[in-house]
């Protein structure tokens, strides 16, 4: 689907984004959510009018922030739009994009929302459209790995092969041990190599990108391993591939867990997880195995929520649904206790207790979660956040004070410390010193989160 550009599409939508804008700026957040909306409900590829949707949406939830709860039944309020939504992906995806444009009007911080979105907009062919929404969100989850590695994807799908290769690094600093993450890193610098270094001679020449490679069948398995996905073809030929790999090294774990993926992206679970079963007997106590073998499980149970909406079971698919959520919790849980001292685990338990408001349990977690070198200054920041969440605000800001003077570059944790050291300050009635906190983030990064209308209430005369 072609972008639209405000010059581009027909006036009526024209004068409807303008009203729109202009009520933004006025702070008439409501009226301006209905007139963007109604743009890309008639225009869906108006991208300058979606994201000042976005913008509308985020500063609405700036007046009342989201929390776990308000998550939590925002998604059981919106549980037959989503999964009539995710139903609709690959027969309707225009249709499902609109839903999902709905949801996020809803909650814009909900991450089941925002990943629908991402995969409505795959699906719609408007990679900038899902681009442009993790870009606008990230900053609210600045440790979040899962909104990394899409982003990173879409960077990849559309193109931009350098912003690419920025996220996957950023995805190896949160998961170090990810071989996936390293794996996806890897193929982002050789891509962002090839594409500045040999792709503008061959297209001089008249070539194309399969010029580059001899074998053009390894060419075309390429091609299909760099982008989504578009058709069931594409996948046989990835799962024949990595068939016959097998049947020449069938103790090659790499393989299991490649053709495991490959059936979870076919929907086929079944025999994602017969995959995963074969490979357990090869490599057994493998975490990785662990990991992949809960995420096909949670695609599954989404496929039978969508199944179960379809025959119209609202109250089945509802009932599966926090079957699911019981799942990813007791499965991380039962992780934990096989690999007591994996600290990344225990991270990860950390923050899915801290999302829940189980604020004690959290703590428990990222206490043993900092003694790694890796996660530890992660671990520091989400301390700090239960402590003040409990309101013990000195002990929090002891938290993320020793956070702060580990990182040493101004990047989204960073931010992140400094903005919640300025929150709790302010809770603590110092506004002086949260104004330094808050300042420090104004001065490399003016559109972060409220920070420049924190910083302007002190400059009442200035404008």
């Amino acid at each position: 689907m072609t972008e639209q550009t405000i010059d581009k599409v027909p006036q009526r939508i024209r004068d409807l984004f303008n009203k729109g804008f202009t009520a933004l700026e006025r702070g008439n957040v409501d009226y301006a959510l209905d007139l963007l909306h109604a743009c890309i409900e008639a225009e869906p590829a108006f991208l300058q009018a979606r994201k000042y949707l976005r913008a509308a949406e985020l500063q609405r939830l700036k007046k009342s922030p989201p929390n776990a709860v308000k998550h939590q039944l925002a998604m059981l309020t919106g549980l037959p739009l989503y999964l009539g939504a995710s139903l609709l992906l690959g027969k309707q995806p225009a249709k499902a994009l609109l839903m999902a444009e709905k949801l996020l009007r809803a909650d814009a911080l909900n991450l089941s929302f925002i990943n629908l979105f991402v995969r409505a907009a795959r699906a719609a062919d408007l990679l900038e459209a899902g681009v442009q929404t993790l870009e606008m969100v990230r900053e609210y989850y600045p440790l979040n790995p899962s909104l990394c590695r899409d982003l990173g994807e879409l960077y990849q799908e559309s193109g931009n092969m350098r912003a690419a290769r920025e996220c996957f690094e950023r995805l190896c600093q949160l998961r170090p041990n990810d071989q996936e993450a390293i794996r996806a890193l890897k193929n982002a610098m050789a891509l962002d190599s090839m594409k500045t270094d040999g792709w503008e001679d061959v297209a001089k020449k008249g070539g194309s990108f399969r010029d580059m490679v001899k074998d053009s069948k390894e060419s075309v398995l390429l091609e299909q391993k760099g982008k989504a996905m578009k058709t069931d073809a594409d996948a046989a030929d990835l799962i024949a591939d990595m068939l016959a790999k097998l049947e020449k090294e069938p103790q090659n774990i790499n393989y299991y867990r490649s053709l495991a993926r490959l059936y979870d992206q076919r929907h086929l679970y079944d025999e994602s997880l017969q995959t995963i079963a074969k490979a357990r007997i090869i490599s057994p106590g493998d975490p990785e195995l662990d990991n992949l073998q809960a995420t096909i499980r949670t695609h599954q149970f989404d496929a039978k929520i969508a199944e179960l909406q379809a025959a119209g079971d609202t109250a089945g698919a509802e009932a599966r649904a926090i079957e699911r959520a019981q799942f990813v919790f007791d499965d991380l849980q039962e992780r934990v206790k096989r690999y007591p001292t994996d600290l990344k685990l225990r991270f990860e338990l950390g923050i899915m207790l801290y999302e829940n408001d189980y604020t004690n349990e959290a703590i428990q977690q990222f206490q043993m979660a900092q003694r790694s070198p890796k996660q530890r200054t992660h671990a520091l920041y989400y301390l700090g956040c239960c402590m003040a969440k409990k309101q013990q605000y000195d002990l929090a800001l002891d938290q993320l004070e020793s956070a702060s003077s580990e990182i040493l570059i101004m990047d989204d944790l960073k931010k992140s410390v400094l903005y919640e050291l300025g929150k709790v300050s302010e809770a603590m009635g110092n506004t002086d010193k949260a104004a330094t906190y808050y300042k420090q983030i104004y001065q490399v990064d003016i559109g972060y989160r409220d920070v420049s209308a924190k910083i302007e209430q002190q400059y009442p005369n200035q404008k």
